[in-house]
């Protein structure tokens, strides 16, 4: 819209757009004042309909995000991804779909994304082409700039779903089921540790989120994150966040350095956003020595992959320590895996939750496990719905015997058809 470019270019020549002094007040006020002026000056008169249009274009470029507003504020969008200034998808019931919305140019896409970067610790430039950060709603930003980008600024955002508040909401969405919601929901109160699995954009972290809010309110939780992600409503909480090395190469701290730092803080849980290298030992001993309680995500395919990435894990930053023993403390030390899916219909569903059977249990080289629920998939209607159920495990899990002995009530339907 041409009179929008003109009142945009005379405004952003007076006003700081990142300024917090400034509000949508005295943001309408300038506006009006520049088109009036432009009347003048034209000698034409510019309609309400017109400069309405005009007051919210400028009132999105300001205090939302300019064109990906509408976007952003539309719940039935999951994902938005932008390839450069002219070409922007959105994921909407787990498909992929091309918007018309477009940038005016390199420079417009690359001033709002300073603008999503302005409350973050991260940045972006030549030295440090790509990085990830969070955006005061929740959602989830991953940006990689030229040179390494040769389609120019590509910004994947997955936002949040503020749906979610409750295992209620997950049970009405349909990944999980109400025995299943009451069975985690018990687990995280008798402190086991369990470790939230799946793929990128599986669900893990909104379902860790929600089962966060039924932790008892008078314990002090340490979260720990690479980039905060965690919604967590919780009245005593810490939260750390990793950092990337200067251009210098200096000042990184790693999610080891903060998890090491955390059990000198008299954590009563610990929270680990994401466990994907050399911390992943420490967690082990740390939950083997007295550290119940403690809630982790892994990326992983199903749950032996997940037992699988974690012996891989600390074996390579451990060479001498033997595959057997790493087996063992991760038997000793993990009591549950949730296994998440976003499946072909969209939905993401919890498909396993499994529990990590006694050493003594397994076989040679591995880690002996057991589904207390499992998804069986059975197929896709012809609107694309997947077809199937949860399978309930027929007998009481050993984990029951944990709960019961930390006072929490274990109930025969969670486990039992009938």
């Amino acid at each position: 819209m041409e009179l929008f470019e003109k009142v945009k270019q005379q405004l952003f020549s007076k006003v700081d757009i990142l300024s917090p002094d400034i509000d949508e007040e005295f943001v309408r006020a300038r506006v009006l004042e520049i088109l009036s002026q432009i009347e003048k000056q034209e000698k034409r008169y510019i309609p309400d309909e017109e400069v309405q249009q005009v007051l919210r274009a400028i009132n999105d470029e300001l205090f939302g995000y300019s064109v990906l507003t509408p976007l952003m504020t539309d719940p039935t969008i999951t994902e938005v991804m932008i390839n450069g200034p002219f070409q922007v998808y959105v994921e909407v019931n787990g498909r992929k779909h091309l918007t018309g919305v477009q940038f005016s140019s390199h420079q417009h896409l690359m001033r709002v994304l300073e603008k999503m970067l302005h409350y973050s610790f991260r940045r972006v430039d030549e030295m440090n082409p790509y990085t990830d950060f969070s955006l005061p709603d929740g959602s989830r930003v991953n940006v990689i700039i030229p040179p390494v980008s040769v389609s120019g600024p590509v910004i994947t955002i997955r936002k949040f779903l503020r749906s979610f508040n409750s295992i209620e909401d997950l049970v009405e969405y349909g990944s999980i089921t109400p025995e299943m919601g009451e069975f985690l929901i018990a687990a995280i109160k008798a402190r086991l540790n369990i470790i939230f699995s799946g793929a990128t954009g599986a669900g893990k972290t909104t379902t860790l989120s929600v089962l966060l809010h039924y932790l008892p309110k008078d314990e002090r939780l340490i979260v720990i994150e690479d980039t905060s992600e965690l919604i967590v409503d919780h009245p005593h909480v810490i939260r750390l966040e990793a950092r990337y090395a200067n251009i210098e190469g200096r000042g990184e701290i790693t999610i080891r350095d903060l998890f090491k730092n955390s059990l000198r803080m008299r954590p009563d849980r610990i929270v680990i956003g994401e466990v994907r290298g050399e911390e992943s030992l420490d967690i082990l001993q740390a939950v083997i020595s007295g550290h119940k309680g403690s809630l982790a995500v892994l990326h992983a395919d199903n749950p032996s992959d997940a037992i699988a990435r974690l012996e891989t894990m600390v074996v390579i930053f451990n060479e001498r320590m033997p595959l057997w023993l790493v087996q063992k403390q991760i038997c000793d030390g993990i009591d549950l895996i949730v296994q998440q899916e976003r499946m072909v219909d969209g939905v993401r569903r919890i498909t396993y939750i499994t529990e990590v059977l006694d050493w003594r249990d397994g076989r040679d080289n591995e880690v002996a496990l057991q589904d207390i629920f499992r998804f069986n998939q059975e197929g896709v209607d012809e609107n694309g719905k997947v077809l199937g159920g949860w399978q309930k495990l027929g007998k009481e899990p050993r984990v029951a015997e944990v709960m019961r002995r930390m006072g929490v009530e274990v109930k025969r339907e969670w486990f039992y058809d009938s």
